[in-house]
């Protein structure tokens, strides 16, 4: 006899088990996709998350001539920061909810909007405080090298980011939850079409809404003081609501402790490379940069994001969180991430051959604008063109090794990787288009007026 409250052998195994299984993923079937397939739903948000930031770049192009632009050059710093919003915040969310829409979980109503609403909030919360920090990294970044500070400048900058963060971050909220449940009703693979699409009009959007109160802002620094810092404690004095709201749900409550490290670190990479660019926007041998740095940053975070939530999904399908595929343990190399032929490799594959063509078809069409300043000869799109593939080579062998670390210890890589990826992609982009700028002005490719 055992004593009361004992369980045998063979019933602890039994309860073991039952808990081992109560871990592991739904059992539900991941869809099949032909590589053919996977590239047709890719390539329609692909080129228009392409056109996005194009036309990103073409606004940067003529808003660096505005008087806030020119006067506040910190501002420049602010600009992959904000743009980088779209991969720590829309992204993310696209990411997580299209994981939620895979695995059954958004197939409740009460379930979807519950996990819709909480994080939007979520989001929101987010938005104001990395949109604060952001600005306060411009202010500091920019005020080391110059050693001036001017404290009506420095809540300008504070204002301008936060209330461009929460605007634009709302906006980009309703179409990307639109897109989640659109892309279910039509049966398209959320993974494919939502990370692009957050991106397609994110650019745009947050840039244009960062340069049209940074001038209105700049506009009233002398009759109207107060006006920056009002607009900026009206922003901030909604953080709370936003933190009620989405404490309330219980999938957006564990992010808002938990989810900080990567949005506030992906801000601080992103700051580098806005630092980088205030640098090379200031030397005339390199203003042509300005037109291209969008395109260049922006495609390659979509790509990645891709990537990132493909692995995430498969991994939420097939391990429980701790455990991965054999094929992913040891140490990582750069042919694990394209050789193969698993639903994960087909991806890789494909993304990385969209960068050409995708690229050829946005400097083309930059071109065509007549928009920036460099005239595209075989010299300037052959750096150009290598500068782009290696960005994303790198990016998607990173998130290969990234994401299934993530997985390995315990965290959600669709709230942790594509935050530090996108974060990436701004800082490769802008310092391999620095370089190459660079390069073609010290081999005397200036018959193509770079910098001119």
């Amino acid at each position: 006899m055992l004593p009361e409250g004992t369980l045998s052998g063979e019933e602890g195994d039994d309860e073991e088990k039952e808990e081992e299984e109560s871990q592991r993923p739904p059992t539900r079937n991941m869809p099949k996709e032909s590589p053919l397939a996977m590239a047709l739903q890719i390539v329609v948000p692909f080129l228009l998350a392409g056109f996005g930031t194009v036309s990103a770049g073409m606004v940067l192009d003529i808003v660096q001539h505005w008087d806030a632009f020119k006067y506040i050059t910190e501002i420049f710093i602010l600009v992959p920061a904000l743009l980088g919003l779209k991969g720590n915040l829309e992204m993310t969310l696209a990411s997580r909810l299209s994981t939620a829409v895979n695995v059954g979980k958004m197939d409740s109503p009460i379930e979807k909007w519950n996990l819709i609403i909480g994080n939007l909030a979520l989001k929101q919360v987010q938005a104001t405080v990395v949109g604060f920090l952001a600005a306060v990294a411009a202010v500091v970044l920019g005020w080391i090298p110059e050693g001036k500070f001017q404290m009506s400048h420095a809540v300008l900058l504070c204002s301008a980011s936060v209330a461009t963060a929460f605007i634009a971050s709302m906006l980009q909220g309703f179409i990307m939850v639109g897109v989640i449940v659109g892309s279910k009703k039509t049966g398209i693979n959320p993974d494919n079409v939502a990370t692009p699409i957050a991106a397609s009009f994110g650019d745009l959007i947050t840039l244009a809404i960062l340069a049209w109160i940074s001038q209105g802002l700049y506009n009233c620094l002398d009759s109207h003081p107060y006006v920056s810092s009002l607009v900026c404690a009206f922003f901030l004095s909604l953080t709370p609501v936003w933190m009620v709201i989405s404490s309330r749900h219980p999938a957006s409550r564990t992010l808002l402790y938990s989810g900080w490290e990567p949005v506030i670190t992906a801000m601080v990479i992103s700051s580098i490379g806005g630092l980088i660019l205030d640098k090379t926007v200031s030397d005339p041998n390199l203003a042509g940069i300005v037109v291209y740095t969008p395109v260049i940053n922006g495609i390659g975070g979509n790509l990645v994001a891709i990537q990132s939530s493909r692995i995430s999904t498969h991994l939420h399908f097939h391990s429980a969180p701790g455990e991965v595929p054999e094929e992913a343990k040891g140490c990582y190399y750069p042919c694990r991430t394209f050789c193969g032929t698993g639903a994960n490799h087909r991806s890789a594959q494909v993304l990385l051959l969209l960068v050409l063509p995708g690229h050829l078809i946005f400097l083309y069409t930059i071109h065509l604008m007549k928009s920036g300043h460099t005239t595209l000869t075989p010299i300037f799109m052959t750096v150009y063109l290598a500068a782009a593939l290696l960005q994303v080579f790198l990016l998607l062998c990173i998130a290969d090794w990234m994401v299934y670390s993530m997985w390995r210890s315990g965290k959600d890589p669709d709230s942790f990787s594509i935050p530090y990826l996108t974060a990436l992609g701004d800082l490769l982009g802008t310092a391999l288009l620095a370089l190459s700028f660079q390069f073609l002005w010290y081999i005397g490719d200036q018959d193509s007026d770079v910098g001119d």
